[in-house]
Parts: structure tokens; C-alpha cells; sequence
């Protein structure tokens, strides 16, 4: 009986030693390279339009030709998954855009790159040359969505709750896998002489659920489309992620939702 009890002890032990070797032998980190510049032609149908990146002032005027800072991510995974891996690394590499002109809905063109591996360590990436961004023009005045009289009514601290945007209740969801991760908000603007950009604020963790109402300051049904919510989840050991949601369109669905299938930083990659 001693000498099975010695042989299972002496297995186990056997296979934590092998499982904590393999674990430092074929975990690889998430690589993030070095800022470089996108040189990108930027257009839009009608031409005239700004163009922002993060919030930034980046195009006074389409058409235009700019350079655009990006840091490249090259996400862990296995070598003999290199077409998973290059996808998910362009995703993550991404570049976002929002082209504002007045008369026409703010909108966003997300260009990614095409990564080839040069060397063992060494990654290449190539932007499109060019950017088109089809513009949609506002609907009349007379929107039936907005109720009447509350298009220009601005929501204020000195008059709170007297306009029908603070007294819509938007339902507000998000979870994670896995769960447990800290989510934060904050407010991008492409108008900030009317809506201000915010700094990011604690919400909750996931699974989170709740029911409020806007109450950004500034805040109009007319400058509603040149809104974004940033949400921002964040979890010790996994790559942050981060969507945005357009405040008209979260006003009419009355909600705000979204699950995030978050990253490890940390991923077994196979032996060189």
C-alpha cells in the first residue's frame, strides 16, 4: 500500500515539475513594437471633411495626406498558426478614424495592416495606400425620432433634468470571459466647443447591468451623433480591450451592450 501511495506521489509530482517546465519553456508575451508612422491618403465623399485619431486633429480638410502614429501588436499564439495569429495581429493593430463635416453624421473607417514576418523578430507592416469614406448626410429636421422641441435643448448643470435626453433610460451591459474584468468609460467628442472629451471613469467589473440616463453635459439630440462612449475593460493577466458606441444610436436602442472575449498576455507558443 506504502509503495502505490509513494509511485502516486512520485507521478504527480513527475507531472507538475513537466507542466511547469513546458509553461516557461513555450509562453511567449504579446510584442509591442515600436512607434512608426502610416503615411495614408485620406478621402471622403463629399471632400471637406476633419478627420480625427484617439480624439486628435489629424486632417483639417479631406482630401489629404497624412502620417499616422501607430505602435504594432504582435499577439502570442503558435507557430504552426501563424494565418490565426497574423489576423488577430492585424486586428489588434488597427487604426481608427472619424471623419466629421458639418450637415453630415459623424462617421468611423477602421483600416488595418498587412503583417509580414521578415525575420524571427522582425515584422513588416504595409497600410492601404488610400482611404475613401462615403459620408451620410443627416435626415430633414422634421426626424420623427427626436421628440418636438428637444433637438437643440442642451443638457446643463443650471437646469438639470429639464431635457427629454436625461430622462431617457438606457440600458447599459457588458460582461467578459473570463468574468471579473474592471470596466471604464469616458466620453470622445468630435465637437468638444459643445461636448467635452472625459477622462476615464470606474463603472463596475463584469457581469455589470444597469439602467441610467445621459446626463453629458452639453449634450444636444443634433450633436448626439458626434458623441462616442468609450468603454474600457481591464483584467490583471489579459490584454485591455476597448469599444465605442455612438450616443444616437444608444439613445434609440435605449441601450448600450457589448461582451468582450478577452486576450491572455501569456500564451503557449511551440519550442523554436
Amino acid at each position: 500500500m506504502k509503495t502505490e501511495n509513494m509511485k502516486r506521489i512520485v507521478f504527480i509530482a513527475f507531472v507538475l515539475f513537466i507542466s511547469t517546465f513546458t509553461n516557461k519553456v513555450y509562453s511567449q508575451k504579446a510584442i509591442i513594437l515600436e512607434k512608426e508612422y502610416a503615411k495614408i491618403s485620406l478621402q471622403s465623399n463629399p471632400s471637406g471633411a476633419k478627420v480625427y485619431h484617439n480624439g486628435k486633429l489629424i486632417c483639417t480638410s479631406t482630401p489629404a495626406t497624412v502620417e499616422i502614429p501607430y505602435n504594432g501588436k504582435i499577439l502570442p499564439g503558435k507557430k504552426s498558426k501563424w494565418n490565426e495569429r497574423k489576423r488577430r495581429s492585424e486586428e489588434a493593430s488597427a487604426i481608427t478614424l472619424t471623419f466629421v463635416k458639418d450637415g453630415y453624421i459623424s462617421s468611423e473607417e477602421t483600416i488595418t495592416p498587412d503583417i509580414t514576418q521578415v525575420k524571427k523578430s522582425e515584422y513588416d507592416f504595409e497600410w492601404p495606400s488610400t482611404v475613401i469614406h462615403e459620408l451620410i448626410p443627416y435626415q430633414d429636421s422634421s426626424d420623427p425620432t427626436i421628440p418636438v422641441g428637444e433637438s437643440k435643448k442642451r443638457v446643463s448643470r443650471e437646469n438639470p433634468g429639464q431635457t427629454s435626453l436625461e430622462r431617457t433610460i438606457v440600458r447599459w451591459y457588458f460582461d467578459s470571459a473570463p468574468q471579473g474584468a474592471r470596466i471604464f468609460w469616458r466620453v470622445i467628442s468630435s465637437v468638444p466647443e459643445e461636448v467635452k472629451n472625459t477622462n476615464e471613469l470606474w463603472l463596475g467589473s463584469t457581469p455589470y447591468e444597469e439602467t441610467r440616463s445621459f446626463n453629458i453635459q452639453g449634450l444636444t439630440y443634433e450633436n448626439s451623433r458626434d458623441v462616442q462612449i468609450e468603454i474600457k475593460v481591464k483584467r490583471k493577466g489579459y490584454m485591455d480591450q476597448n469599444k465605442r458606441f455612438n450616443v444616437r444610436q444608444a439613445i434609440d436602442q435605449q441601450e448600450i451592450s457589448s461582451f468582450f472575449d478577452l486576450i491572455k498576455e501569456d500564451v503557449e507558443e511551440e519550442a523554436e
